[in-house]
C-alpha cells in the first residue's frame, strides 16, 4: 500500500485514501510506530461518500478514534488536493461532522466545528479552567508561564474529565499554547482543535479580539478568526514524503 507522510504545524499524520471502511485501530498503531514502521501522531483514510468529497477515518498512534483533528483536517484536505480527489474548496464529513478546507499552495484553512461551552469555569489543581468543545473537548486554563505546564496535572486532568489539556499564555505577538492530547497522552507539538479551545475561550472572556497569530510548541505560526461563531484555523502543511509499505 501506498502512503503518504504529512506535517501541520509540528502534528504528523499517516494519510492514504482507499474504497474500503473497515476497522484499522491495529493499523494505525503500527504505521504510528516511530522505531519501526512510519512514525506519526495519527493516521488518517480518506474514504468515498455520496454527499461530500469524502469522509475519513482517524485514528490517534495508540489505535483510539477521535471525533476531530484540527491540524488533521488541514493535511488531509491538502493530500485530496494533491491526489485529485477535490477541489481547492472542499467538505468532508467526520465523526464530529462537516468540515470545510480551502487549499491555496501549502496553506490550508480549515472551518472548524461550532465550539460549544461544556461548563462554566471551575478551579482544579490550583488553576482556573475552562471547558469548550471545539470537535473534541478541551480543558483550557491561562498561564503567566508556560514552563508552568506540569504533565502530572495535565495527565490528571485528561482522564478525570476525558479531555485534551492546554496551557495557554497570552503575549504581545498572539497566543502561544502547550497541548498534552488523549490518545497519544503527552505533550504534543501542536494541537488545531486545541489551539482552537484557547482562542475561542479568550474571545468568550473578552481576552483577545475576532483574530489572533497562534503559537504551538512546534513555534510554527498559524492564525485562528471567528466570524459569525464560527472559527476557521490556517495555516501551512508539509508533505513530507510518499512510501509503499507491506500492508499485513
Amino acid at each position: 500500500m501506498q502512503v503518504s507522510k504529512y506535517n501541520a504545524s509540528g502534528n504528523d499524520f499517516v494519510i492514504f485514501h482507499t474504497f474500503k471502511e473497515i476497522d484499522r485501530s491495529e493499523l494505525a498503531k503500527r504505521l504510528c510506530d516511530r522505531q519501526n514502521v512510519v512514525g506519526a501522531d495519527g493516521l488518517i483514510v480518506l474514504l468515498p461518500h455520496e454527499k461530500y468529497d469524502f469522509k475519513w477515518q482517524f485514528y490517534n498512534n495508540d489505535g483510539s478514534e477521535a471525533e476531530m483533528c484540527g491540524n488533521g483536517t488541514r493535511a488531509c484536505a491538502h493530500y485530496a488536493f494533491e491526489n485529485n480527489l477535490a477541489k481547492k474548496d472542499m467538505s468532508f464529513l467526520t465523526a464530529a461532522g462537516v468540515i470545510k478546507s480551502s487549499v491555496d499552495g501549502d496553506i490550508v484553512e480549515t472551518m472548524l466545528m461550532d465550539p460549544k461551552k461544556l461548563s462554566d469555569s471551575f478551579n482544579e489543581e490550583g488553576y482556573e479552567w475552562y471547558f469548550y468543545d471545539t470537535g473534541v473537548p478541551h480543558l483550557v486554563t491561562f498561564v503567566d508561564n508556560l514552563e508552568n505546564f506540569d504533565l502530572k496535572i495535565a495527565s490528571k486532568m485528561r482522564f478525570s474529565h476525558n479531555a485534551n489539556v492546554n496551557f495557554a499564555l497570552i503575549k504581545k505577538d498572539g497566543l502561544h499554547v502547550r497541548t498534552y492530547e488523549r490518545g497519544v497522552e503527552a505533550e504534543t507539538l501542536a494541537c488545531g482543535t486545541g489551539m482552537a479551545a484557547c482562542f475561542y475561550a479568550a474571545n468568550q472572556n473578552k481576552m483577545f479580539g475576532d483574530s489572533t497569530k497562534v503559537y504551538p510548541t512546534s513555534k510554527e505560526e498559524l492564525e485562528l478568526r471567528i466570524s459569525r461563531e464560527r472559527l476557521y484555523f490556517k495555516g501551512k502543511v508539509s508533505r513530507v514524503f510518499d512510501t509503499v509499505i507491506d500492508a499485513v
